[in-house]
């Protein structure tokens, strides 16, 4: 992975940049997130079958768990690993953080 794909720290706050093709992508995928959402919504307003919500609630889930995989993987092999060789072992911290948030 390129340093300029990694987290770079521009004082005390990291950013991460990413292609244009890497952004499309990720905002495409929540774009389409936002719409399942939206449909949850419309559910709701419409009295929908509590098991057909609970099914859409899912897809939901598995589209969030996919893209959270999606980015977390992107930071693993690039941001973390990178600051690992840079002796900035933090990073583990700020890695194990962010996986007990995401297993809750």
């Amino acid at each position: 992975m390129d340093e300029h794909q990694c987290c770079c720290c521009g004082g005390t706050e990291k950013t991460t940049q990413r292609s244009d093709e890497e952004k499309r992508k990720l905002l495409n995928r929540l774009k389409r997130i936002e719409g399942q959402v939206r449909g949850l919504q419309a559910m709701i307003e419409r009295d929908a079958y509590c098991y057909d919500i609970l099914t859409q609630s899912a897809a939901v889930n598995a589209a969030m768990n996919a893209f959270n995989k999606e980015i977390l993987a992107r930071h693993i092999e690039g941001c973390v690993a990178r600051d690992i060789r840079a002796g900035k072992d933090e990073v583990i911290e700020e890695l194990v953080t962010i996986l007990q948030k995401l297993m809750k």
